[in-house]
C-alpha cells in the first residue's frame, strides 16, 4: 500500500508519531507500564488524524497490543499466587514487545503494520 497523506498532517510527522509511540511502548517495559500509558494516549489522539493512511494500522496495532498486555498484566497479577502467574505476566510482556518491535520495524521501513 503506497503512503498516503490527509491535507494537513505530514508523513513524516505521522511516521514519527508512530515511532515515538512504540519506543514508549519498549519503554514500558522498564517503566512498570508507565511510558506505555503515555503510549496509548498518544495513540488514542492521533488516531482520527490517521484514518484512511498506512500509518491508521500502526496506531489501531498500538492500541490493540496495550489493551492485550493490560488485561493479561491483571490476570498475571491476579494469579501470582499460583505459579502460573509468574507466566501469564512473562507472556504479557513478550507479547508486548513482540508487537511494539515488528510494529517500529514497519514504522521505519514506511510500511503499514500487518
Amino acid at each position: 500500500m503506497a503512503s498516503q497523506s490527509l491535507p494537513g498532517v505530514s508523513s513524516t510527522d505521522t511516521r514519527t508519531l508512530a515511532i515515538v509511540v512504540y519506543g514508549l511502548y519498549i519503554a514500558a517495559v522498564f517503566t512498570c507500564g508507565i511510558a506505555g500509558i503515555a503510549g496509548v494516549i498518544l495513540a488514542y489522539v492521533k488516531r482520527e488524524e490517521v484514518r484512511g493512511t498506512i500509518w491508521e494500522s500502526h496506531f489501531e496495532n498500538a492500541i490493540q497490543a496495550f489493551w492485550a498486555w493490560a488485561i493479561m498484566m491483571v490476570i498475571g497479577v491476579a494469579t501470582l499466587w499460583l505459579v502460573i502467574g509468574f507466566v501469564v505476566i512473562g507472556a504479557a510482556f513478550l507479547y508486548f514487545l513482540y508487537r511494539s518491535i515488528k510494529g517500529l520495524v514497519a514504522a521505519v521501513e514506511n510500511r503499514a503494520y500487518v
